[in-house]
């Protein structure tokens, strides 16, 4: 090992640790500041009738798109204006009922300061968040939020670090608090996120399960021929077995043939009401996929019938449905 390079190392490892507890103080010191001016930001952005225009230049245009991003993930309708080319052709992005959350961090930033009159003029609602609540940006708006920091994270005080993230920070709260406010649950999640890994964590059972001619379902009274070319041509190694009123009484399973099977019984002779195991498990269909999956696991069984309140069959879902959908 070349002389100093421990001494470097040690060194990057104690500014690393540096520049984190710096972050970490920049958010923490927030907490006290969260009050009145927070709350009545919070009701702005419930009553906003339009969208919400987040705005910001260099490193805190950066951090708006991610809070723009953050609010229309969970229910707001948010977009990110670029001050420089709101003031050159785009203020018509800005409507009178919409709600203009800028930041900057010193509140002076020229861009932003020469959509104020243009905000103002427009009608639009304006929340500001800066580290300067008595900056020119900061006595504008309608509602200021401080995210004034000690010191940035950067060893000349001057890289946007600390300060970029207490803003993120203080968008994050707002967002949360609004989506809670607003009733936004698991099932509004879903429907913003069909994609991806929080999509398929949140997919429901009614989007997996085999419906209609594809699930399998015999009478009580079939005989056994019909049910095996019933759980043949369904694939699921199973059927559904139904009273004269569509009532769910029991299924067959590929299990139950063997079973049968291995007591020298001639399963040709029987009906579905013979061979079938009477009140299987059950499951609505706005359950969790995921949640399917645990009482398959659980009851170390390959498939679940779906029904509604009135015991109707609406469905099967298959250990295989489950994997289509790449939800692990």
């Amino acid at each position: 090992m070349k002389p100093g390079v421990r001494n470097g190392t040690s060194s990057a490892i104690d500014l690393a640790r540096k520049v984190l507890r710096i972050e970490a103080d920049a958010i923490a010191s927030l907490i006290d500041r969260v009050g009145g001016d927070f709350e009545r930001a919070l009701d702005l952005l419930f009553e906003c009738r339009g969208r919400v225009i987040v705005t910001g230049m260099g490193k805190s245009g950066i951090i708006c798109r991610k809070i723009a991003a953050t609010l229309s993930s969970t229910g707001t309708s948010a977009w990110f204006l670029h001050p420089a080319e709101a003031i050159h052709g785009d203020l018509g992005a800005i409507r009178e009922d919409d709600v203009v959350l800028a930041l900057s961090q010193s509140g002076e930033t020229e861009e932003l300061l020469r959509l104020l009159e243009s905000i103002r003029r427009i009608g639009a609602r304006l929340i500001a968040v800066t580290g300067y609540p008595r900056s020119t940006l900061g006595r504008a708006a309608d509602v200021t939020l401080d995210s004034g920091i000690a010191e940035e994270a950067c060893p000349m005080n001057l890289v946007p670090t600390a300060s970029t993230t207490a803003a993120l920070a203080l968008g994050d709260a707002l967002a949360m608090t609004l989506l809670v406010r607003k009733g936004f649950g698991e099932d509004d999640f879903a429907s913003f996120h069909p994609g991806g890994r929080i999509g398929r964590r949140l997919l429901r059972v009614e989007n997996a399960m085999q419906a209609g001619e594809a699930a399998p379902i015999v009478r009580s009274s079939a005989p056994m021929p019909e049910v095996i070319h019933e759980m043949s041509s369904k694939r699921l190694g199973m059927t559904c077995v139904v009273d004269d009123q569509q009532l769910l009484v029991g299924v067959v399973t590929d299990g139950d043939l063997r079973r049968l099977m291995s007591r020298a019984v001639n399963v040709l002779t029987l009906t579905a009401a013979d061979a079938m195991t009477p009140r299987p498990i059950t499951i609505p269909r706005h359950l969790l996929a995921v949640e399917a999956l645990r009482i398959m696991e659980t009851h170390k069984i390959t498939s679940v019938v779906v029904v509604d309140s009135h015991g109707l069959v609406e469905g099967v879902v298959h250990l295989h449905d489950l994997w289509r959908t790449q939800m692990f």
